[in-house]
């Protein structure tokens, strides 16, 4: 299965990048406007709706409609996995419905002094056989996503105007 991975370097606290990632509120700041990102519903591992925490077990439905073309794709996330301690964690989210037959993706978090590194990495396949033929392909357009949404995480949690820094 074809993975991507993107890594980068905030200047905040630990603890104030891994309590950002831990909400649906997270998410949603994090995902490019083009998307049309719509959160349908989110309910937590007992079945409680908008948990705080989006701990393992939690289930996100959610809807786009990639730059208003066609109609809305639903898609159904899973919390598979969250952990931490000891100046790391890290939470897996998988696709139970959605347009990818596979997408795990996997959130990991580095403390490093007044500094955090941010992980993101997508192990995924696209539907039909034309379609795993060109999963590689699909690095293409991760790329954007998440340089976007690391961008996006250094400026929320350092402030506007920082700089892409290589970790």
């Amino acid at each position: 299965m074809p993975t991507y991975t993107r890594r980068t370097r905030v200047e905040a606290p630990f603890a104030a990048v891994w309590e950002f990632h831990s909400r649906i509120e997270g998410l949603e700041a994090l995902t490019p406007g083009w998307t049309n990102l719509r959160v349908e519903a989110v309910t937590g591992p007992d079945g409680d709706p908008d948990p705080d925490v989006l701990a393992a077990d939690s289930r996100i439905r959610l809807s786009v409609r990639p730059f208003g073309v066609g109609p809305r794709q639903r898609v159904v996330s899973l919390i598979t996995d969250r952990e931490s301690g000891d100046g790391s964690a890290r939470f897996v989210d998988e696709m139970v419905e959605g347009p990818p037959v596979a997408w795990e993706h996997t959130h990991s978090f580095f403390d490093d002094g007044d500094e955090t590194v941010v992980q993101d990495r997508v192990a995924y396949d696209l539907p039909t056989a034309v379609g795993s033929a060109l999963s590689p392909l699909g690095r293409v357009g991760l790329g954007p996503l998440f340089r976007y949404r690391h961008r996006r995480t250094r400026e929320l949690l350092e402030g506007p105007g920082s700089p892409e820094r290589p970790v």
